[in-house]
């Protein structure tokens, strides 16, 4: 005789379906963990490379900064080398200047002029002295003018008295005046005159 199934079919039904909402409830729950372990990973993998991409620029920077101090430095020493190297320049052009000063007030001053003192402050300096007339002081100023070594003279005093004890005829002009020191010329012919100077 057959099996005869006494359950009713209905409720068979209803549990394959139940299993079979069940395996698809757990494979769409599984597919669901998968996606989002993989997106996890993925968004994982893209933040350390943003990281090791921020690290790398972070080192860069601190190289350039490295770089930039070192070239400031490399900088400041340049310039207190130049500094140096002009200060160095200077006095080998002013160890000689003052030689030069002498000898081009020497060179300046025309017969029937002497002078008496001479003062110097900073670039400028005084001079006193007799001339046996005040011609004689204008061709002084216009020598002074005409040097090189020398600029803008500028007559303070000049007066005439008589000299010595015997006051009836030498009368001399004592006059005192200022003249700039111009900055030394870069070729001075020692054996040549200064322009303006007059043979008496």
């Amino acid at each position: 005789m057959a099996d005869i199934n006494l359950l009713p079919w209905r409720q068979e039904r209803r549990k394959r379906l139940q299993r079979n909402f069940a395996m698809m409830t757990g494979c769409a729950l599984l597919i669901t963990v998968l996606v989002m372990l993989l997106v996890r990973l993925e968004i994982g993998q893209r933040i350390d490379y943003q990281q090791r991409r921020n690290q790398f620029l972070t080192n860069q920077m601190a190289q350039l900064d490295r770089k930039i101090q070192e070239i400031q430095e490399l900088d400041r020493k340049k310039k207190n080398l130049v500094a140096r190297m002009e200060i160095i320049q200077r006095l080998q052009i002013s160890r000689p200047e003052a030689v030069h000063l002498f000898d081009e007030l020497g060179r300046t001053t025309p017969e029937g002029v002497q002078l008496l003192e001479l003062q110097q402050t900073e670039r400028t300096i005084a001079i006193t002295g007799i001339a046996q007339s005040n011609a004689r002081v204008s061709v002084y100023m216009r020598n002074l003018d005409l040097s090189p070594w020398f600029q803008e003279p500028a007559l303070q005093i000049i007066e005439t008295k008589p000299e010595g004890k015997e006051k009836k005829e030498r009368h001399f002009s004592r006059f005192a005046l200022q003249v700039k020191q111009a900055d030394p010329p870069m070729e001075v012919d020692p054996g040549k005159p200064a322009a303006g100077k007059p043979g008496a």
